[in-house]
């Protein structure tokens, strides 16, 4: 048994909910797991089961308004790290990220062993060096595990390797009233993900003319935007719940409609399943909603593959503008008349249907069946 153990994953919400099974794997080997994130993925570590501490710290070289880096900053990531005094760390990325500034930083702090994922030559910095082949997609959170792995760390036995939140979540029937609700939730971290919001309100209408209850939520710089999406029909919940009570409503759908963004990681994290407005800058392969049912909408084949861009560079943005909000609609609807009647046969004949099996991943050209 190792005694503290530092993760770190520095960037979003969720990225840090898609390091949840490896950090379980590190738990079930440490007396004591201290996770280290930036400024927006504090509030997704503090849900993740096995985290005892939740340390905050900008990145300037991950974070996308990054500050210059100067000592003072150094200085107290040094003395966060110090009054922890992890036996070893684990540094979690992205496949464009770089492992090696937190390394060198972890290694001033006195962190005497150190594991990461690094192409580059990392020299002393390193202790555990784990190689991947960047050219093949694998979804984030296997990636990470794979590192959990190679430190020497494995997911106890019975835990399916699944994102997963705490339970229990707090109540929220006084925002959405009982479950079976379609959440839809149209903010994103980056304008290239985003779906156009005049889509989003028709979608929203739509839905509530063909019987649904929707709720519109989002954080609370984008109240104007889910006040727009939510009109006359739909719940406006944005700027309204916490992140535990988001949670507690993405739990209680039926289906979540949502881009590529935080959100659509904790609906696969409570279960729910996912319509995901994805835009093919970065791969669906390692950024879908991961281990839930999923159908993914969006031109998987646009010009801004693989741009990682935050803004679009195609005029018009036909990777996602391309998808009519009757697409959504009826792939809404298919989906909770599919949950439905599996409901009423395992009711039936006492199969249970619960769990992360095989998702649709489906594409504005055709559906498929995968499992992610």
């Amino acid at each position: 048994m190792t005694g503290t153990v530092l993760v770190a994953r520095l960037d979003n919400a969720g990225d840090v909910l898609l390091a949840g099974p490896a950090i379980r794997a590190v738990a079930a080997g440490a007396r004591e797991v201290v996770l280290l994130t930036g400024p927006h993925g504090g509030a997704a570590a503090q849900l993740l089961p096995g985290v005892d501490q939740v340390l905050q710290w900008r990145a300037p070289w991950i974070d996308p308004d990054p500050l210059p880096l100067k000592r003072p900053h150094v200085d107290r990531l040094v003395s966060l790290v110090e009054k922890t005094a992890p036996e070893l760390a684990l540094i979690f990325t992205s496949f464009h990220q770089s492992s090696l500034p937190l390394a060198l930083l972890l290694r001033l702090a006195g962190v005497p062993r150190i594991a990461a994922i690094s192409e580059d030559y990392p020299g002393s910095l390193l202790d555990v060096r784990h190689i991947v082949d960047e050219t093949v997609d694998v979804p984030e959170a296997v990636r990470m595990l794979d590192l959990a792995r190679a430190a020497g760390f494995e997911l106890p036995s019975g835990d399916d390797g699944a994102l997963a939140v705490r339970r229990p979540l707090p109540s929220v029937h006084q925002f959405t009233g009982p479950p079976g609700y379609v959440v839809v939730h149209p903010g994103t971290s980056a304008p290239a993900r985003a779906w156009p919001a005049d889509l989003h309100a028709k979608t929203v209408r739509d839905l509530v003319f063909a019987g649904a209850r929707v709720v519109v939520t989002g954080d609370p710089d984008e109240q104007a935007l889910t006040a727009q999406v939510a009109g006359a029909y739909g719940s406006d919940l944005g700027g309204v719940t916490t992140f535990p009570e988001l949670a507690a409503v993405l739990a209680g759908a039926a289906v979540v409609v949502v881009a590529n963004t935080g959100p659509a990681h904790l609906a696969a994290a409570v279960g729910t399943p996912v319509i995901s407005l994805f835009a093919p800058v970065v791969p669906s392969e390692r950024w879908a909603p991961y281990r839930v049912p999923v159908v993914l909408l969006g031109d998987q084949e646009a010009p801004c593959r693989g741009s990682r861009a935050r803004v679009c560079p195609v005029p018009g943005h036909p990777c996602l503008s391309s998808v009519t909000s009757e697409q959504v609609v009826d792939t809404v609807l298919d989906l909770m008349s599919r949950r439905f009647e599996a409901r009423s046969r395992a009711k039936a004949g006492g199969a249970n249907t619960n769990g992360g099996g095989p998702g649709h991943a489906a594409s504005s050209s055709g559906v498929k069946e995968g499992a992610r």
